[in-house]
């Protein structure tokens, strides 16, 4: 019993699968954590946007500390909008404005106090295997942020990739910025494969950029404009990537070893 704690300090430090699993059940342990924790004074005020200001407020510092060092954080500015971002939600807290909220799956709202504080933070729902709900859902958003200037955060690709390269976008998200006519904020993250693989079972510190594109303004556009949107922005993103990647490669390259 004595020998255990040597044992898994060693596999901690010398194996990457082990350690790659305790940095991520340990910041799995901290959401639902904080989430228990901050739930009931959050349900003093009821489900409001304004509950998500305390909720990346306590991730911000413990995300600096999972994740990897170096974020390089650009302004954001302007009215309501929607962000439209690849990058998965722990770089969210880097970037996230106020009065915005993401768009998440419904699956997640059932996820015990987790769900119950990300419904409390006014996180949309949306059910991605039911279309007509979906569509109910994106046209309410669009009256809401209109009514209560309102920010959006959206994952266009509609689920995580695991690829090096960008899945065709999910129109919903463009649907809303048309309906709503608000600007569309384009969010790319530099790649994190070197330092952040579930594939490969790596996670050590690293630097990432975010680079936040050229606003894309909505102002007038139409359902029929939605398709030509879509691929315009994505592609604005892809080329953003494929410049950060190559960038990034070129960087690792360069990179000088350490003196002894």
């Amino acid at each position: 019993l004595l020998l255990l704690p040597l044992a898994a300090l060693t596999l901690y430090w010398y194996n990457a699968t082990f350690h790659y699993f305790c940095k991520v059940g340990f910041f799995n342990c901290w959401i639902v954590a904080m989430a228990t924790l901050l739930s009931p004074f959050a349900a003093l005020r009821g489900r409001s946007v304004e509950n998500m200001k305390e909720r990346v407020g306590t991730m911000e510092d413990d995300t600096r500390s999972l994740q990897p060092q170096g974020w390089l954080v650009l302004g954001v500015t302007g009215q309501g909008r929607i962000l439209s971002s690849p990058i998965h939600p722990p770089g969210m807290v880097e970037v996230i404005p106020d009065r915005c909220v993401p768009v998440a799956k419904k699956e997640l709202m059932y996820m015990g106090t987790v769900g119950w504080a990300c419904w409390l933070s006014g996180i949309i729902f949306i059910d991605r295997h039911k279309r007509e709900d979906a569509i109910d859902v994106i046209s309410q958003t669009a009256r809401t942020m209109r009514r209560e200037n309102l920010r959006v955060l959206i994952f266009p690709e509609g689920t995580r990739n695991q690829n090096k390269s960008m899945l065709p976008f999910k129109r919903g998200a463009f649907h809303l910025a048309v309906q709503a006519q608000v600007p569309i904020f384009p969010i790319v993250i530099s790649p994190y494969w070197d330092f952040f693989s579930s594939k490969e079972k790596r996670f050590t510190s690293g630097t990432c950029t975010i680079q936040i594109l050229p606003k894309v303004e909505t102002q007038g556009l139409s359902p029929k404009d939605v398709p030509e949107l879509t691929e315009t922005v994505r592609q604005a993103m892809a080329d953003a990537l494929a410049e950060m990647s190559a960038n990034h490669c070129g960087d690792q390259h360069t990179e000088q070893p350490p003196l002894p």
